[in-house]
């Protein structure tokens, strides 16, 4: 049996604005009605023998990730939380420690959850030759074929023995090399992207990880031992875990072992890793312009604009990307999309918080969207999915007004509970226990109106939670 993993806990900071550590690219609709996690998940539709998935992911978008899964019918797929970021080498432990508690040696792909890849059926090849090397016990990773000097990627160097061969031995891994590096590697031939996608057999995986990074493995063992199965997730040890060392699958083990093999394929595959990288999968109009979202433009060339909330108008500009969200614009020129990375810098340097999450947020039951504050108040525009419930709950420091605006809104103040259709409203004093849920069939929409001394999201002391939030 074929178990796919899906190592999903990245962040996609060089995609900021929309990209953000609370809500990261792989959980985004960046191409199409799908979000990059469910599209790595559907490509796979067609393989043979596949069982049902692992997925790995940061304990802080476990409901987003869950719910997707759930959108595209992946409703008894293992969710996997890291309690602290360790790296992939960890992280691929767990999986690999779980997948052999469900079936005896199974054979995982292992991808990650925010990359592209445009041509299914040559994937599905290069899978289907993956699968035949692992299941003589080599260690697979995918090698895509360069079609330019990147210096954003990582190489590898195979060797191939013999013509028409499915797969060739590794002899080295590369790092991210410079323009000159990259223009030998295209020159020379036998190098290739490194793709971070790998096929093998789950103990041949771990007998090398034992070999190699011992600590890494007895870590995530003792982890997983000690975890526990909360709704749909797994909860990882945290203090086991911990002790994991932080290093990536690449240098704990396939830089070192005799097992690794490169399937070479050319699948249209980029890891959508910056707003560059965005531009050239996207549609472009004869003037190498994409535009995505509500946008005007007048003799612009070779320039990248995206927004959905708000109208953007660019007039003579050349190689520019423009990268519109409610609570943050990112104008640049697309020769400078990997320096993303320093504006994050500059924000966490001022303790901003524009890079963790965006102004609408997202929570199991629902969302909610800032939409003004100012001393002492703040306006939120509150979405309840149907049949879903807030927490009960007290604020000590703010009292608030609720305004129905669609739907039906069941509200428990205290020990009373009434129900509000469109137009009706309440008021919760400070200190009054209270909760908001939704019984009917549509989506619930609120205004809420917070007034008080002291605002923040910490100012919640909960009673009841459906989501086993504290």
């Amino acid at each position: 049996m074929i178990i796919p993993v899906i190592l999903a806990g990245g962040s996609g900071s060089r995609l900021w604005p929309l990209s953000r550590k609370h809500y990261p690219k792989q959980l985004l609709k960046l191409f199409g009605d799908s979000t990059m996690l469910q599209q790595t998940l559907l490509r796979l539709n067609g393989v043979s023998d596949l069982g049902e998935p692992i997925v790995v992911c940061n304990e802080e978008h476990r409901f987003m990730v869950a719910e997707q899964l759930h959108e595209i019918g992946q409703t008894r797929a293992s969710i996997l939380l890291e309690p602290v970021a360790r790296n992939t080498a960890p992280a691929l432990a767990l999986a690999a420690v779980k997948a052999r508690s469900l079936v005896d040696n199974p054979i995982l792909l292992v991808l990650a959850a925010d990359h592209m890849i445009q041509d299914i059926e040559s994937f599905h090849r290069s899978i289907d030759q993956a699968v035949r090397a692992a299941k003589t016990d080599q260690l697979v990773t995918f090698g895509v074929q360069p079609t330019r000097p990147e210096t954003g990627y990582g190489y590898i160097k195979a060797r191939a023995e013999s013509p028409g061969a499915e797969s060739h031995p590794v002899e080295e891994f590369a790092e991210k090399p410079d323009l000159a590096t990259a223009e030998r590697y295209l020159a020379e031939g036998g190098y290739y992207w490194n793709s971070g996608m790998f096929v093998f057999r789950a103990q041949s995986f771990l007998e090398e990880l034992q070999h190699y990074s011992p600590g890494v493995l007895d870590s995530a063992q003792l982890a997983f031992e000690r975890a526990t199965v909360d709704l749909d997730f797994v909860r990882i040890d945290r203090d086991a875990f911990a002790e994991a060392p932080d290093i990536s699958i690449d240098y704990a083990v396939m830089e070192k072992s005799q097992r690794v093999v490169c399937v070479p394929f050319t699948a249209g595959w980029s890891d959508v890793g910056c707003w560059q990288s965005y531009w050239e999968l996207s549609d472009k109009d004869a003037n190498g312009n994409s535009f995505v979202g509500d946008s005007i433009d007048i003799d612009s060339t070779d320039t990248l604009v995206f927004s959905h909330d708000k109208l953007v108008a660019t007039i003579g500009v050349n190689n520019l990307m423009v990268i519109n969200t409610p609570d943050a614009v990112l104008v640049a020129d697309k020769g400078s999309a990997q320096q993303v990375k320093k504006v994050i810098a500059e924000i966490e340097r001022q303790n901003r918080t524009e890079h963790l999450q965006h102004r609408e947020v997202y929570r199991p039951w629902g969302c909610y969207d800032s939409v003004d504050e100012g001393t002492r108040y703040q306006v939120k525009r509150i979405t309840v999915k149907p049949g879903a419930s807030l927490s009960r709950q007290m604020h000590y420091h703010r009292a608030e007004h609720w305004v129905v605006v669609k739907g039906t809104a069941k509200v428990e103040l205290d020990d009373q509970v009434r129900l509000l259709s469109e137009n009706e409203s309440t008021f919760i004093p400070v200190g009054t226990r209270h909760r908001l849920s939704n019984p009917g069939k549509i989506p619930l929409e609120i205004i809420e109106v917070q007034s008080g001394p002291y605002l923040g999201e910490d100012d919640i002391q909960r009673f009841d939670d459906n989501y086993g939030r504290v």
